[in-house]
């Protein structure tokens, strides 16, 4: 009877420890959480390479000149 009570305690013990469970949850959260961003990284791996050519496309270069046209405008009043 005495062995059943010590293993009751220890079983007790095993199941109530829940100190590390929380940090265990986190590390698996923030893992799934890059595995994400890595993957959509690589799926839009093309697109991100490209965007800096976008950067300096012909769109930009006429918005660039309208705005210097309209400061050029009010500049000169």
């Amino acid at each position: 009877m005495e062995i059943l009570k010590k293993l009751t305690k220890i079983y007790l013990k095993i199941t109530r420890n829940e100190s590390g469970q929380v940090g265990a949850e986190m590390i698996l959260l923030i893992g799934g959480v890059i595995i994400i961003v890595l993957i959509s990284a690589i799926m839009y791996k093309d697109y991100l390479i490209n965007l800096s050519g976008e950067i300096g496309s012909v769109e930009l270069n006429k918005l660039n000149q309208s705005i210097n046209n309209l400061s050029i405008k009010f500049n000169s009043s």
